[in-house]
């Protein structure tokens, strides 16, 4: 049998067939991963209510970051092609956003809401009204309501102002210090943002410290902001002045986890992923499978418009269980797909907990990883908080489902790779969101094309 992926349109969804040998594929080469969705979304953002010119390199070109644009393209905001090389945005200045002739969509990217959301709320006198599809109707946003009403913002929606579509009425904001119940980079990029409008210090203080980009991103800005990281809290004083810049976007380590799992799960491999962030507050992944013993090294390690980058270099190894908790979740919250799988081939019982977020993302992430790698025949359990894996059984082909999920549909890919006979994935589609060249970078990776 030689190794097959296939892709099946049957509008309006997509179904990805692979299928290898019993004694499996070998991954070698180089590869680089798209641009890094967090910092896609925050250099258009930042570039369009910034004064000047914005130059973006590396920007990702996935579904998510072309929601971003549209919504402000709406607002008045001129933008070139979107294209991975260069994208300039020319900005309004901060608070000269233009009431929109339209209801401003998100699609599927709830970043661009929760964000989009703070912006919103702090332009008074403007009326706006957000929507998404309908993963994004049915996805909490009181999370980034209940402080923005906090700072005096107006935002009606369904089911007690907590689901899209939502109305907006832009108004002067008041300063606040928020303590965040959870570690959500959205909760305080959001705050963050509507604070830049305000007249004074607005901090957000967290758990635990959350992925960082808004940070360093509004400094390069010209924005007051200070940081502290014994207290977890981030401070912007308002009324800011934000000025374009240059932006180099590193490759997604989120997209790259998913040819580190495939390298360290695979026997023979040896993969280079080029040019790939590794901020501080997103290498949980790197964390987690250095526990499980996996073979990482970082290669050419240097800085890119204040982001440290690596290329990083992952071959087979024999994987061991491990329980995953605490601080070193919100770290590697959106990997925590990727991670199950390559707990399926550890020796002995992973445990994920603390990871509740991942029922509020594009699906329920614990319910749905739970039940499709249960479908290939994986030992696992859902936890209230995450997830519980037995180790070593073999997988069997059958028909999974993404739920219209990217991470789910591209984990449920890596997955294959070690199972025998064919793994038909529904709604494969979804990868696009972040990847969109995911499936053909697979049949290069595995000898295909």
């Amino acid at each position: 049998m030689t190794a097959r992926i296939e892709l099946t349109d049957a509008a309006p969804h997509q179904t990805m067939t692979l299928e290898f040998p019993s004694d499996g594929v070998t991954l070698t080469g180089r590869v680089r991963v798209p641009g890094d969705k967090s910092i896609s979304h925050r250099a258009l953002m930042l570039g369009a209510i910034a004064s000047g010119e914005t130059r973006i390199q590396g920007l990702l070109l996935g579904e998510d970051p072309r929601s971003t644009a549209a919504c402000f393209q709406a607002m008045g905001v001129t933008l070139s092609p979107l294209e991975d090389e260069w994208v300039r945005v020319q900005g309004v200045g901060l608070g000269n956003l233009q009431e929109p002739a339209d209801v401003l969509n998100a699609g599927n990217s709830g970043t661009t809401l929760r964000l989009m959301l703070g912006i919103l709320a702090s332009h008074p006198d403007r009326y706006f009204a957000v929507t998404g599809d309908g993963s994004l109707r049915s996805r909490p946003m009181d999370r980034v309501i209940k402080p923005l009403t906090q700072m005096g913002a107006e935002i009606w929606g369904r089911q007690g102002n907590r689901l899209a579509p939502l109305a907006v009425r832009g108004q002067a904001l008041q300063p606040i210090h928020y303590h965040s119940p959870v570690a959500s980079a959205q909760i305080k990029s959001c705050i963050l943002l509507a604070g830049l409008m305000t007249d004074g210090a607005t901090t957000v203080t967290e758990p635990s410290l959350s992925r960082d980009h808004s940070e360093r991103m509004l400094r390069a800005f010209g924005a007051d902001i200070v940081v502290d990281a014994d207290t977890c809290s981030a401070t912007v004083r308002g009324p800011a002045t934000l000025t374009g810049q240059t932006v180099v976007v590193p490759g997604d380590i989120s997209s790259a986890a998913f040819w580190l799992v495939a390298g360290a799960i695979t026997p023979g491999s040896d993969l280079v992923v080029e040019n790939v962030g590794i901020n501080p507050t997103r290498t949980g992944i790197l964390d987690a499978l250095r526990m499980m013993e996996a073979d990482i090294t970082l290669e050419n390690p240097r800085e890119v418009t204040g982001e440290p980058v690596a290329d990083l270099r992952v071959r087979h190894s024999r994987l061991r269980a491990v329980s995953l908790s605490g601080d070193l979740i919100p770290r590697m919250i959106d990997e925590v797909p990727i991670l199950a799988v390559a707990a399926i081939f550890a020796e002995g019982t992973t445990t994920i907990a603390d990871a509740a977020e991942l029922r509020v993302k594009e699906c329920d992430r614990i319910a749905v990883m739970a039940s499709q790698l249960a479908s290939l025949g994986a030992r696992i359990e859902e936890l209230s908080d995450g997830l519980t894996i037995h180790g070593g059984t073999p997988l069997s082909g059958s028909i999974v489902d993404s739920y219209t999920d990217h991470r789910v549909a591209m984990s449920l890919a890596i997955a294959a790779l070690r199972t025998k006979g064919p793994v038909q994935i529904q709604r494969a589609e979804a990868a696009a969101v972040s990847y969109p060249s995911f499936s053909a970078t697979l049949a290069r990776l595995c000898g295909l094309g």
